[in-house]
């Protein structure tokens, strides 16, 4: 999701999960919640990394056997991404319109990115940033970030820091 406005997300998701929650309540005579803690979020390169995230999003469902392509599942956005079906929930993102000038070469050249499978890397890198919370991005991406919250953003390492040469001679005055 792109957000409009700095809470666009957090509110959005936060909708979805009182209807939602509300509507498997009543269906299936229950109550309580349904999912434990918060939503995880990432920042996004899109530049370098957005196309990634939605092949490996669209392709978990392959991954986990629930469908043998991932325009077969019914909840994946690669059916309107691919082959043009009408999706009211769907804008297509700057990133996408750039495959191509139109839509018939913006659907081929989207489903040609399926052709290769995702390399082990940016697997890595999307499930950490989604696991973490952290950006996902080049350390450009990152640093940018960083400036324009004045925080450092990343995994940190847990635990009191090591000590530099610097500070035990400071520490023996």
């Amino acid at each position: 999701m792109t957000p409009d406005t700095k809470e666009g997300i957090s509110r959005a998701i936060q909708s979805l999960g009182r209807r939602y929650v509300q509507y498997i309540n009543r269906t299936y005579q229950r109550c309580g919640t349904l999912w434990e803690g918060r939503h995880k979020a990432s920042l996004v390169d899109a530049e370098h990394y957005l196309l990634a995230c939605y092949r490996y999003i669209e392709l978990n469902p392959v991954a986990a056997q629930m469908a043998n392509h991932p325009g077969a599942y019914p909840w994946s956005s690669y059916s309107t991404n691919a082959y043009g079906k009408t999706n009211k929930l769907i804008t297509p993102h700057p990133v996408y319109e750039q495959l191509g000038t139109n839509a018939k070469a913006r659907r081929e050249n989207y489903r040609k990115l399926f052709y290769t499978a995702l390399g082990r890397d940016k697997i890595h890198a999307i499930r950490s940033a989604a696991q973490f919370s952290t950006p996902l991005g080049n350390n450009r991406f990152k640093a940018q970030i960083e400036k324009a919250t004045g925080q450092k953003v990343g995994q940190q390492k847990l635990g009191r820091p090591f000590k530099t040469t610097s500070d035990k001679a400071a520490n023996e005055n």
